[in-house]
């Protein structure tokens, strides 16, 4: 489960409404300095700017940006201008594409190949498909990829000789030189087998699509093949035809069968494929693979519990393994964090050595190994977080680092020696940095946010220096500064059972302490995430300050089993989710009621996802105190979620039935009080609308009334169209109904 906001980067969250919203576009000049909601959500004039495709060139001098409709062109780095164009979409043939359609790019080594994607398709979080158009820039020569038909993840050989792609659940490749086609496996079927490409829960809670991985040499592509026969069927109905069609896809539940999962190697030169040695236990995950070297494959595995992790080292040729490293854990393992991108390792191709994210200490820190898996050095103690490994330059002796040195609440890139003997950070600006280096590690690009900054994307040196600044945001900052509007404060709370728990509020900009304000909690809460940031976020930070407009005060907490701050504070609600969340939710709303300033009997609360699963917790099991909340998408019971997320989390359904039962909201429906307004897409396939529907069963079975809508098609992030103006229209109505 990933919270529908950070998932990745805002930047995802902000493209995946841009497709509904920006057809919508229409100008509004507010007349005063207040808020509407068809500026939130119409009028696209509080979404940040970020570059178009950018892409780095392999020579590190350039910069390429995509121009819709027209080229991709080329800029350089240090005198900031346009070079010239790389690819004019009018010179070309493009087999009938239409040029608008043109939404992707990528080069290959030599940058003299390329492909462009048209009509992409998104499937679901991570994967999506599209026409691929394959283009040799020496000569303008265009080749359609699988004659115009859809497909998944073309991705250039390390040598740029051979594009490989997945369709039809069967994994090609493609021969640039020739044209030629090779079709890699051929027993691909809905459904059934999958290869080169994830499963459904792989792809949510591993964070990834793509499952195919070139060699460095380009002689070798390692893949992972899915057999999802045995999977249990979840059908999703999908309405506005006479007849409304079933989607039919496979989705294991907590408990059930998950998908058996081989990983083969493919040999160019003899067109010849092996299946590599892991595991006599077929109920395992391979949620990770890396090439060592051009004869070396590095597979991860974890037990079905997530307690335990497994790399091994695989021999190309004869697909025989070693262990490199085994780690276990009395909670769980975090191989992938879908909020910063954490990876578990890092391969040295200088040295037989690899780094290794471990919090054996209780934090997340960077361990080097040897490949006998002895330990060299812990490269980052400290009572800090490190987020993830951006990038490593042997040549250099540098290893670059995001962590949470400076604060739990920001993300800050550093680079140390490999040795870890020397550090220093990079960015110095406050907030939460994501940086993306070019190919030879001589720049890197860094957007980064805070609370009161709508985001700026800078390109610096590896020194750190700023060589240019790329986007500002100076328009939407502009638009801010005439609003009347007022900053996030960020605050401790520390509850009655002495847990200090970081937050944020909002207070009306006119704020009066000595009158009593209505209060409107908001809530996440999963395992590892974090609300209270220093960050922009989003418009949802724009609904706030409407609603603070409107003399409301808005707060967040994040409760414990939330990230940044350690282990123990993260694993504290294992395999009890929701016990502890509760608890802690309901003691800040407590915490509130003791304020001068708060009507003790006008607090609020409302979530999406987990969120909205803690919202239904909150006003069942919360005694009152709430006035009122919305759930949107929420779980209501754990029995329905996917086994990855779930059994990480609780233990499987066999081993831990009353971690499941004593916090799924469904189970308490009778004890709901308060004003609660249940909402679902019913298209969500990843917390299906089934969770919604047997809540509202329940609620009506023990004599509850609530309000409930439900989008038909939408999916978990309930957008498109007039959808999401149209739910927040909802909420707001509520909010100012009942609170």
């Amino acid at each position: 489960m990933t919270n529908f906001r950070t998932s990745g980067s805002i930047r995802l969250f902000i493209a995946m409404l841009l497709v509904g919203i920006l057809p919508l576009q229409a100008q509004y000049n507010p007349a005063d300095d207040q808020i509407s909601l068809e500026e939130i959500w119409l009028s696209g004039m509080y979404f940040p700017e970020y570059p178009n495709s950018f892409r780095w060139m392999q020579d590190d001098a350039f910069y390429s940006e995509l121009e819709e409709g027209k080229a991709i062109s080329r800029y350089s780095i240090e005198s900031e201008a346009k070079v010239d164009e790389l690819v004019t979409f009018a010179n070309l043939d493009l087999k009938g594409i239409d040029i608008a359609t043109i939404q992707e790019y990528e080069f290959g080594t030599d940058e003299n190949y390329l492909v462009l994607q048209a009509e992409v398709e998104r499937i679901y979080r991570h994967s999506s498909k599209g026409i691929v158009l394959a283009v040799d820039r020496a000569n303008n020569k265009t080749q359609l990829l699988a004659e115009g038909k859809k497909v998944s993840h073309p991705t250039f050989s390390p040598d740029g000789k051979r594009l490989a792609y997945v369709l039809e659940n069967n994994l090609y490749v493609m021969e640039f030189a020739t044209g030629k086609t090779t079709q890699i496996t051929t027993d691909g079927q809905k459904n059934a087998i999958i290869n080169g490409m994830a499963d459904w829960v792989y792809e949510e809670e591993f964070s990834y699509s793509k499952a195919f991985w070139w060699a460095e040499d380009g002689q070798h592509l390692a893949y992972l093949r899915f057999d999802e026969s045995e999977v249990p069927e979840f059908t999703m109905q999908l309405f506005g035809s006479l007849y409304p069609e079933n989607d039919n896809f496979k989705y294991p539940k907590a408990g059930e069968k998950n998908s058996l999962v081989s990983v083969h190697i493919y040999e160019v030169a003899n067109n010849g494929t092996i299946q590599a040695k892991i595991s006599e236990d077929s109920d395992i995950y391979t949620p990770r693979l890396a090439w060592i070297s051009p004869s070396e494959l590095a597979v991860m595995t974890l037990n079905r519990l997530q307690n335990e992790v497994t790399v091994l080292a695989v021999d190309a040729s004869t697909g025989s393994n070693k262990v490199i490293l085994t780690e276990t854990s009395d909670t769980y393992i975090e191989i992938a964090d879908s909020h910063w991108g954490l990876e578990k390792w890092h391969f040295l191709t200088e040295s037989t050595d690899f780094f290794w994210i471990s919090e054996q200490d209780g934090f997340y820190h960077i361990y080097r190994y040897t490949r006998e898996g002895e330990l060299v050095k812990d490269l980052t103690p400290g009572k800090f977080e490190v987020s993830s490994i951006v990038a490593v330059d042997e040549a250099e002796n540098r290893l670059y680092y995001l962590s949470t040195e400076e604060s739990s609440l920001e993300r800050h890139l550093y680079v140390m020696t490999l040795d870890g003997k020397k550090k220093k950070r990079l960015t110095t600006v406050s907030g939460v940095h994501e940086p993306a280096f070019s190919s030879g590690l001589t720049y890197f690009i860094d957007s980064y946010s805070s609370s009161t900054e709508p985001g700026v994307t800078v390109l610096c040196n590896n020194k750190g220096e700023v060589v240019k600044t790329m986007v500002t945001n100076e328009r939407l900052r502009g638009t801010l500064a005439k609003l009347d509007i007022s900053p996030m404060e960020f605050l401790q709370i520390t509850t009655e059972d002495d847990v200090t728990l970081d937050g944020w509020m909002i207070k009306p900009s006119d704020f009066d302490e000595s009158k009593k304000h209505p209060v409107l909690m908001f809530c996440y809460g999963g395992p590892g995430n974090q609300e209270v940031l220093n960050s922009w976020m989003g418009p949802n930070y724009l609904w706030f300050q409407m609603l603070a407009q409107k003399g409301y005060v808005v707060a967040c907490v994040d409760n414990r089993g939330s990230g940044g701050r350690g282990r123990e504070f993260r694993t504290a609600t294992y395999p009890n989710l929701g016990h502890l969340e509760t608890i802690d939710q309901v003691a800040t709303a407590k915490w509130l009621q003791q304020q001068s300033w708060v009507d003790p009997a006008r607090i609020g609360i409302w979530g999406w996802s987990y969120g909205g699963y803690l919202t239904s917790l909150c006003m069942t099991k919360g005694d009152g105190i709430f006035k009122m909340g919305i759930a949107v998408a929420p779980v209501t019971n754990w029995r329905y979620y996917d086994t990855i997320y779930t059994e990480r989390y609780l233990k499987t359904p066999q081993l831990n039935p009353d971690g499941y039962d004593k916090n799924s909201p469904i189970n308490f429906a009778s004890k709901l009080k308060g004003s609660y307004f249940l909402v679902h897409g019913t298209g969500d396939d990843n917390v299906h609308v089934q969770n919604s529907m047997d809540m509202v069963t329940a609620l009506v079975n023990a004599n509850k009334q609530f309000d409930s809508f439900f989008y038909p098609n939408r999916n978990h992030g309930i957008y498109g169209g007039y959808t999401r103006f149209h739910l927040f229209t909802k909420m707001t109505d509520f909010v100012l109904e009942n609170l």
